[in-house]
């Protein structure tokens, strides 16, 4: 019952055999090698448009990068106050982009709305130098909060940033949990939503060390690399993160996992509705955020359950953790078996 994080369950198959396959022979290195071009067009497939694609390590990476391209001298770049960027990448954003600003736009559920985002940018007026500069606006899809934004609440927030002439970047960690949720395609979730850069993620769904910065306008990829190779994540051999992204997309293989996560959330969550708990907030990809009896939680992990005690912030008096109760995280992932929630719900349903 191993409902920790979707980073502790291993790679998929099909990216493990793209492994094996790609292994043999010579290949050139640093981005040049035919496998490279192969997956880089896939990309364009996805998303239905040329785009440019930079292969990465990690998350942090990706993101901090994918801002950094975008960094003004006193730059303040707006994001959720549970963000990644915000709570769980050691500075590095600020690191990479020079010093730049994270302004934290606050709300319940993982998601701010576009009117927040507008008054906090109301403290930066254009033209004042001690407030520094409008530099960007990050949204993670899906969120902290395991919510997930519709195309309608992106393409708002994006009209509140390019009122200012900045870009959307957006944090793809789980970004296929999100597009299995709402059943649209990879164009309309970013570039037609008003999204400019993306970091697309693929680690957390299947894939042992991939991912990517997607721009989705070429021209403001001109020079990325040079802030790859100088953030340390320009691949030698790159052919290897292109073949786990091989045996990711294909098949539409990425889907698949992501479905099946995000339907172990949903099963978990319905189980635990029919048991009278409740969750924080809406089970909308592939995490859920149970609120228990603390001796409940007690004996869970008893049971062997991994699984994390988590902050619940700003919940309503019906919804918020009682004395004897506690807010808990679990994450599912491709490696999630229906055992494993079964499990779960009957060691949780049981009288002591």
């Amino acid at each position: 019952m191993n409902f920790a994080s979707d980073n502790w369950a291993g790679a998929a198959p099909a990216v493990m055999s793209a492994l094996s396959r790609h292994n043999s022979g010579f290949s050139p290195a640093y981005g040049t090698d035919p496998l490279t071009d192969n997956v880089c067009r896939k990309f364009n497939d996805i998303f239905e448009r040329e785009v440019a694609v930079f292969f990465v390590a990690t998350g942090t990476a990706a993101n901090a990068l994918s801002l950094a391209a975008y960094s003004k001298p006193g730059g303040a770049i707006f994001c959720h106050r549970d963000s990644h960027i915000q709570m769980d990448e050691c500075n590095c954003p600020e690191f990479m982009t020079s010093g730049g600003k994270l302004v934290s736009v606050s709300s319940g559920d993982g998601k701010f709305t576009a009117d927040a985002l507008q008054e906090a940018m109301a403290g930066f007026p254009e033209g004042v130098v001690h407030q520094g500069q409008v530099a960007s606006v990050s949204i993670s899809q899906a969120t902290e909060s395991g919510t997930v934004y519709t195309p309608e609440e992106i393409a708002a927030i994006s009209d509140v940033a390019k009122s200012r002439s900045v870009p959307l970047h957006m944090d793809g960690a789980r970004f296929a949990n999100a597009l299995v949720t709402l059943g649209c395609t990879s164009a309309e979730m970013t570039w037609k939503s008003g999204v400019d850069v993306l970091s697309f993620g693929a680690t957390k769904n299947g894939c042992w060390c991939a991912e990517a910065v997607v721009f989705f306008d070429l021209e403001a990829a001109r020079g990325f690399e040079y802030f790859r190779k100088r953030g340390g994540h320009l691949f030698s051999k790159s052919r290897f993160v292109a073949a786990q992204f091989d045996g990711y997309f294909e098949n539409d293989n990425w889907l698949e996992t992501a479905g099946h996560a995000n339907n172990m959330a949903s099963r978990l969550a319905a189980g635990i509705l029919a048991q009278g708990g409740r969750t924080a907030w809406a089970v909308e990809a592939n995490e859920l955020f149970p609120i228990v009896k603390r001796s409940q939680f007690e004996k869970l992990e008893a049971a062997g359950a991994k699984l994390y005690e988590w902050p619940a912030k700003d919940l309503t008096p019906n919804i918020a953790p009682a004395e004897d109760e506690v807010c808990l995280r679990m994450v599912t992932s491709f490696a999630t078996s229906e055992a494993d929630v079964e499990t779960f719900l009957k060691v949780l349903s049981d009288e002591e």
